[in-house]
């Protein structure tokens, strides 16, 4: 009774290289500090520098928190994460939604903070795997900010995610084989809303923040000099886990 009070007080507060896109993979062979990087032309929506919200999609462990904040915080930007800010509103974890709410309930509430997230200005958002499923998310992302897809293969996700108990869609007999249709799903939805695809593969954090904000400056996205702020040492690692749906 206590967590389900915890819910309704949450719900309750929270209601080749073209311009237009790219897509940056590592170089077969390549050590990952070599710098180079194979491009692949995207025909993705064009970038204007009229839209200041950075916003990062793809499937649960492709990094979209880590490489966020590391974007944020050299931008001097505010960093949010939908599942984080969802959590914090619900008072309880995400789990316990699902167990309480199942996915359908989850995703209203998932509408509800995404809505409000995409309404500001200036911010880097972070958010969870399943947004872009609700087209009125997709429509949110598209029209109030740059979408950044960080793909990776179902495999990698894999091996990053495999040990993670705090996700709902991968406790399965076969977390795998879900990821692969995971990615089957969405993949053409994140493709759908994204003005750039970064394949996360070896890059560090501070190289997939980097690639980051050289797509965004080279497709007019202007950034104060004054507000970007040197890389620190904790961006030298591998993306992360992140967010749980």
């Amino acid at each position: 009774a206590a967590t389900l009070a915890a819910l309704r007080v949450g719900q309750d507060q929270g209601g080749g290289m073209m311009h237009n896109g790219v897509c940056i993979t590592p170089l077969a062979g390549s050590r990952p500090d070599a710098g180079a990087r194979r491009l692949i032309v995207q025909d993705l929506s064009p970038v204007t520098a009229n839209r200041p919200n950075i916003f990062f999609v793809g499937l649960m462990g492709a990094g979209k928190t880590t490489v966020g904040r590391t974007v944020a915080r050299r931008l001097n930007y505010p960093f949010f994460d939908s599942d984080h800010e969802l959590e914090a509103r619900c008072g309880v974890r995400i789990p316990i939604i699902f167990e309480h709410e199942g996915e359908a309930g989850f995703r209203d509430r998932e509408a509800q903070v995404i809505a409000e997230l995409t309404g500001r200005s200036g911010i880097v958002l972070a958010t969870g795997g399943g947004a872009v499923l609700r087209e009125v998310n997709r429509a949110a992302l598209k029209a109030n900010g740059t979408v950044v897809y960080l793909r990776a293969s179902p495999h990698d996700l894999w091996l990053r995610t495999r040990h993670d108990r705090n996700r709902p869609l991968l406790q399965t007999e076969d977390p795998k084989g879900r990821l692969e249709a995971l990615y089957a799903e969405r993949d053409p939805l994140y493709r759908e809303v994204a003005d750039f695809i970064i394949e996360t593969g070896k890059p560090t954090v501070a190289q997939l923040a980097n690639m980051v904000l050289m797509q965004l400056e080279m497709a007019g996205f202007v950034f104060p000099p004054a507000e970007i702020v040197p890389e620190s040492a904790e961006d030298d690692g591998p993306p992360a886990q992140d967010t749980h749906s």
